[in-house]
């Protein structure tokens, strides 16, 4: 069913799964960044805490654009959007917190890094299901494969004895 597998084949499959592999620890290595980076966000707020209203000016796929102003009475328009915005239209008037030290750095009110807890699980845990699929399907092509010539066994790095 597999036909002849030679030898090549068989590397490359191996390095085949071994990238699968690599490319899952790199996305869930990439989620856990995000987590910790929401959480260090998040603990900025919390520490220099201020309270504001804002109006929310623009909403995008990557960012959601708000307007506030700050008891010094200065304007913000925090170049990154706004913290956990899901659910804003333009337009809104929504509560937020940020950091009085760094008014660009603002969330919803009531929203934490929690949030991202559920679509990151669920990056992480279908990269997984994925990549062992993936590799386990690798596998079995690996460990069911016909060699080339099996009277032919590899001895050294360009030498072959026959068996028998």
């Amino acid at each position: 069913m597999l036909g002849r597998v030679t030898a090549r084949t068989l590397w490359w499959l191996r390095i085949g799964r071994r990238c699968v592999l690599a490319v899952a620890v790199v996305i869930t290595v990439l989620c856990a960044g995000l987590l910790l980076a929401a959480i260090r966000n998040d603990q900025a707020i919390t520490g220099h805490l201020g309270t504001a209203t804002a109006e929310v000016d623009a909403v995008a796929w990557d960012r959601t654009i708000i307007r506030f102003e700050t008891p010094d009475g200065i304007v913000h328009i925090p170049s990154n959007g706004v913290l956990y915005p899901s659910g804003l239209v333009a337009g809104d008037l929504v509560r937020i917190e940020y950091d009085a030290t760094d008014p660009d750095l603002a969330r919803v009110a009531g929203r934490t890094a929690t949030l991202t807890l559920l679509p990151l699980g669920t990056t992480i845990l279908i990269t997984w299901l994925v990549a062992g699929a993936v590799s386990w399907v690798i596998r079995q092509r690996v460990h069911r494969a016909v060699p080339a010539d099996p009277e032919v066994a590899v001895v050294g790095s360009d030498a072959a004895v026959k068996s028998g």
